[in-house]
């Protein structure tokens, strides 16, 4: 059964049957864009999302707007941590037959003023009835320069580990929608209610990066930073090692974990769901990639720690000294 091989067992196995390199692909299965080359100038990027009620929202603690919003904002991210330009969407939806036709013109509304500052255009799609939820998934098409291709199979043995932003602060925001009593005074509260419902994709981020030349290997953090960090590992057959004091774990997620009385390095390493990039690049070009991204974007970057030989293990140092490993794929949709 799927559940017991676990969502990365059930895509190796799919990966093994679509194995055959038809001409043309760069980039297959594994990694969150497809890199496919068309002839021309630039590569062509294809990425799909999909945002299922009752396991990645609940209809309830979303409005239709937000939803929108947020099946766009996920799938750009992917196009952001390859360097890419996202184009062109097809949106396939599936809808009870009971739902309201206002509901679906607010979400088409947020879904359009999400993508039009990132120069997407809606081309398409298709609609099907479902019995009970809603089902909202997302094509996304763009392009990348050949020089300006990031992976995450190219990270090299003492590359500098960096994030941008804060991670942890979308896991923080699930905390106060799942616990409206938590925090009430929280001066944070409705800023990380948004990062959780309508996260921003760091489109322009990714794109300097990849301008920039300096990085090596990227991806966003969408199923944890551990996790994500633990995917560049096992595509590039290295490991890497986290220095846990070096976390840019915000106030806002300190304060709403404690009040939660739950562990803020966990909600970072683990949390999910910030779209954050993750990347590596030669130590030497750190404080230059920092400053790039201060000045021209407004968005911080973070030395977290460093990529290492051993393979496929991602090594966790502690306050105190003592270190963990752990192995973690991410978020597992059928192990949890």
């Amino acid at each position: 059964m799927v559940r017991e091989i676990g969502e990365f067992g059930l895509l190796e196995r799919i990966s093994a049957i679509s194995s055959g390199q038809a001409a043309g692909v760069v980039k297959g299965i594994g990694d969150d864009v497809a890199v496919l080359d068309v002839s021309g100038p630039e590569y062509l990027l294809a990425t799909s999302d999909i945002q299922v009620e009752g396991v990645h929202f609940i209809r309830e603690t979303i409005t239709p707007y937000q939803l929108g919003r947020r099946v766009v904002a996920i799938n750009v991210s992917d196009i952001a941590a390859m360097g890419g330009e996202p184009r062109w969407a097809l949106v396939s939806l599936a809808l009870p037959g009971s739902t309201e036709v206002g509901y679906v013109e607010e979400m088409y509304r947020g879904m359009s003023e999400q993508a039009a500052p990132a120069g997407i255009s809606i081309v398409g799609g298709n609609l099907s009835r479902i019995s009970s939820t809603v089902i909202v998934d997302l094509t996304l098409l763009g392009v990348v320069a050949p020089e300006r291709l990031i992976l995450r199979s190219t990270a090299r043995a003492e590359d500098a580990i960096l994030v941008t932003g804060s991670p942890g602060e979308s896991r923080a925001g699930l905390e106060l929608i799942r616990r409206p009593d938590l925090a009430p005074g929280s001066s944070s509260r409705q800023k990380l209610i948004e990062r959780h419902l309508c996260p921003q994709p760091r489109l322009a981020e990714g794109q300097l990066l990849a301008r920039s030349g300096k990085v090596t290997s990227m991806i966003d953090v969408s199923d944890g930073l551990a996790g994500d960090l633990f995917h560049i590992c096992e595509s590039s057959g290295k490991g890497a090692e986290i220095e846990a004091a070096s976390l840019p774990i915000s106030p806002a997620v300190s304060e709403i974990a404690r009040a939660a009385d739950a562990d803020s390095l966990q909600w970072v390493l683990s949390g999910g769901e910030d779209y954050e990039l993750l990347f590596t690049a030669d130590p030497k070009s750190v404080s230059h990639l920092r400053k790039m991204l201060m000045d021209e974007t407004g968005t911080s970057c973070t030395q977290i720690g460093k990529i290492t030989a051993e393979t496929c293990r991602v090594k966790i140092r502690l306050a105190d000294g003592k270190s963990i490993h752990t192995s973690v794929k991410g978020w597992d949709h059928f192990n949890v």
